[in-house]
């Protein structure tokens, strides 16, 4: 019985990736990732050199099966997503269950995730927490699946980019100005800022800027906090 390991990689700061990480990394023949081309700039700077298998979420199911082909040959594999752990808002969760149906070990490597480093600097008050990701770009499943998620008294995280943050934060005070929020905006990354309070404060404030750039995450209360 072969093992893939799903390996968690950093979301911005090379330093954060795990020492464990890097030994599973250096060991395995094969590594699949999202994306080869992004992939290869963290291997190459740990001086890692592997045969490499883009496995992303177009071809996910197809390459699992080429995977599962090279387990059966007694050869680990591992995966990687482009930043951070692999199945949360990334691929990987396909090629996991393909692989442990196939009889073949699945072990995680735990390491940096933009929903857990949010929530950890947060604040919240909150005892649930749901990661719902990114949100329709439609503006109408965008409004009504957020509406659910006020109306329950759970936290949730979503991602969001940098050209539609004001249009979910515009949505987010027509239906509670008031809500407690904390955005993470390049997180572990040279410009690295959160920002803390009502939803209509975090607006104002990025309104004031001339435009809105880097990678947003973003936590919002549930109703009881």
């Amino acid at each position: 019985m072969s093992t893939l390991y799903i390996v968690a990689t950093p979301i911005g700061n090379l330093g954060d990736i795990s020492l464990r990480a890097l030994d599973v990394l250096k060991t395995v023949p094969l590594i699949a990732c999202e994306d080869t081309r992004h992939s290869l700039k963290l291997l190459t700077h740990f001086e890692i050199k592997a045969r490499l298998l883009s496995c992303r979420a177009a071809n996910e199911r197809k390459v699992a099966e080429k995977i599962v082909c090279e387990l059966n040959e007694g050869r680990d594999a591992a995966y990687l997503s482009d930043a951070g752990s692999p199945g949360i808002s990334d691929p990987g969760a396909v090629l996991a269950r393909i692989v442990a149906d196939a009889g073949h070990k699945v072990i995680p490597v735990p390491g940096p995730s933009a929903f857990a480093s949010l929530v950890s600097v947060a604040g919240g008050a909150d005892k649930t927490v749901v990661f719902e990701g990114f949100l329709s770009p439609k503006s109408g499943r965008r409004r009504s699946r957020l509406k659910e998620l006020l109306n329950e008294d759970a936290a949730f995280v979503l991602y969001e980019s940098p050209f539609r943050i004001i249009k979910l934060l515009t949505d987010l005070i027509e239906f509670d100005s008031e809500r407690y929020i904390c955005i993470g905006r390049e997180m572990t990354k040279i410009y690295e800022e959160y920002l803390r309070g009502s939803a209509r404060d975090v607006l104002y404030e990025l309104e004031k800027r001339p435009e809105q750039k880097g990678e947003f995450s973003v936590y919002v209360s549930g109703q009881k906090a």
